[in-house]
């Protein structure tokens, strides 16, 4: 592994802090960096008063909070982050602030200090758009249909270019939907929410063919530790992050409703907009090819609908959301 502390941009979101969680089960030291807009400093509670781990509330939009991070950190796991994809077709200023810009910033503050670390930075499925499926890394064409896809597409770039101008490695996860305990967003959040509200009924955005990859979080923070270990040999990696099938829109509502013990649940499919999409900039079919990753010996203990199951489980064991 890579020497020295870890720093985790974001830390107290979702992804974020069951990856510090795994960080801190392996003994390492931890600095968290969030400005607690999206994230919860009690998903952080077990580690505030532990030796190894240290906690500062910050924005990476100061470029002076960016340039103080960095100071003896070996490794940086950049998840700071909007993480609503549906934003950016109502404000995408946050996605150009939230992520373009924080990432820019945090750049230039590992030009300005000459570190020399690793960076390893969670992007998404989204850039690459509407693509053929499953989706390889080298995908030749890839068009983001989000805002906060063309985001991460951008920080990618900016990434690129830093590490290999200015002498660190990166390595860059593009992460199918993620879910598990703690997620505060996303469809299995959302079902349950309005399944609670009204048990008879459930709204479904879009046509109902909707295909896509859910992994479950657990999965997914082994795949992110694997950045720690794993060598850039070209200076800058790409992996994709997903499970290795898809689970369209209708099966899932299925799943939570049986997960919740209803069984007369009627869905009410909403037709959606842009040729049945839930929202603009919504990707209808998303697989991703992770066969680079597993090549090096990570895979997916959980299938997409084994994934949703224990998900919705887990949510409703640690609280309805």
């Amino acid at each position: 592994m890579m020497g020295g502390r870890i720093l985790v941009t974001g830390g107290a979101g979702f992804i974020g802090s069951h990856l510090v969680d795994s960080l801190m089960g392996l003994g390492l030291e931890v600095i968290v960096f969030d400005n607690l807009s999206g994230g919860r400093l009690e998903n952080l509670s077990r580690w505030l008063n532990h030796p190894r781990f240290r906690f500062i509330r910050g924005d990476l939009l100061d470029q002076s909070e960016a340039l103080r991070i960095l100071d003896g950190c070996g490794s940086v796991y950049h998840l700071a982050a909007h993480p609503e994809v549906r934003v950016g077709s109502a404000e995408p200023s946050a996605h150009f602030r939230d992520n373009i810009q924080a990432t820019f910033n945090l750049l230039e503050a590992i030009r300005l200090s000459g570190w020399r670390g690793r960076l390893i930075f969670t992007s998404s499925s989204t850039v690459y758009g509407e693509a053929e499926t499953p989706t390889p890394e080298d995908y030749p064409d890839p068009r983001p249909i989000s805002v906060y896809g063309a985001s991460k597409l951008a920080c990618e770039a900016l990434i690129n270019a830093y590490a290999r101008s200015y002498g660190f490695e990166a390595m860059i996860f593009r992460l199918a939907n993620i879910i598990g305990p703690r997620s505060r967003h996303g469809v299995i959040v959302d079902f349950i929410r309005k399944l609670r509200e009204n048990p008879e009924e459930l709204e479904i955005l879009g046509d109902g063919s909707q295909r896509k990859s859910y992994l479950h979080i657990g999965d997914c923070v082994e795949a992110l530790l694997m950045g720690l270990g794993e060598v850039a040999t070209h200076g800058v990696e790409v992996y994709n992050v997903g499970s290795i099938d898809q689970i369209d829109v209708l099966r899932l509502a299925g799943v939570v409703a049986e997960e919740l013990g209803l069984k007369e649940v009627r869905f009410r499919i909403t037709g959606g907009v842009d040729g049945g999409r839930g929202w603009i900039g919504d990707v209808k079919n998303m697989l991703l090819d992770t066969s680079r990753l597993r090549s090096k010996g990570w895979s997916p203990r959980y299938n997409s609908e084994q994934a949703v199951r224990i998900t919705v489980r887990e949510i409703m064991k640690q609280g309805p959301p």
